[in-house]
């Protein structure tokens, strides 16, 4: 398949059953070079699924999923890394015994092969982060924030064209917030491309340049953040009458 010269991201009719429960049922949107595409719902409404479906994770039920005008819907995880999409989790998996810089180098595996070249590429993103001075550290010393930063930087080491960020201030206290948001802004202002789930509605609307809002697996409106914080569905489903 063709796709427009500025789409990076294409799927189409993307569904996912576990048993009788469907979790994703016919999801269709596409995403632009460059741009910040929001992912909003309430809890169950099948983002991280449908981050799990596009990052290889999991093999959806139908549908079909194309990155860069390839069908990718039959990768799995590892190739797909090695395509140019990477991904973060809500809940942070670092490997805990590993230093920062050691987790790092072990995401930059997937582009270089000897360890001197991994612990080159490693460096400018733990300094991008800004964990330079926690280089040294257990990743299970870190705090939730530290450690949210570190996801980030082992993501960024994959060599991504395409970033899957999920509940990057999830969990963090406010204090730590605004330097998260920073560093996703700084990600977009350098031309990167982000999918992002996010709770935090004032971060999701500040960050995109679209939205789609899910519920119960399904697509219910697309669009301008502004349109998507004012469409009904969001507003009653979501959002609720004080908003409103």
């Amino acid at each position: 398949m063709t796709a427009e010269r500025d789409e990076i991201l294409r799927v189409e009719g993307l569904g996912i059953r576990f048993g009788g429960l469907v979790a994703v049922n016919d999801v269709a949107f596409t995403v632009r070079r460059g741009e910040v595409f929001g992912l909003l719902g309430p809890n169950g409404a099948g983002k991280t699924t449908l981050f799990n479906l596009i990052a290889g994770a999991l093999r959806p039920t139908s549908g079909r999923i194309w990155f860069e005008g390839r069908d990718v819907t039959r990768l799995g995880p590892d190739r797909r890394s090695r395509r140019g999409i990477a991904r973060t989790f809500q809940i942070t998996q670092p490997f805990a015994e590993l230093t920062v810089e050691e987790n790092v180098m072990a995401a930059a595996l997937v582009r270089h092969r000897s360890l001197a070249e991994m612990r080159a590429a490693a460096g400018p993103f733990v300094e991008m982060v800004g964990l330079a001075h926690k280089r040294h550290a257990l990743a299970k010393e870190l705090s939730t924030g530290q450690r949210k930063r570190l996801e980030l930087a082992r993501a960024m080491a994959t060599g991504p064209r395409l970033l899957l960020l999920d509940e990057v201030t999830g969990g963090v206290d406010q204090a730590s917030i605004p330097g998260l948001i920073d560093l996703v802004a700084r990600l977009r202002a350098e031309g990167m491309t982000l999918i992002l789930v996010e709770h935090n509605m004032r971060v999701i609307m500040r960050l995109s340049d679209r939205m789609m809002f899910l519920n119960r697996g399904e697509k219910l409106a697309e669009g301008p953040p502004d349109a998507i914080a004012a469409h009904p569905d969001v507003v009653g489903l979501y959002l609720g009458a004080a908003h409103a």
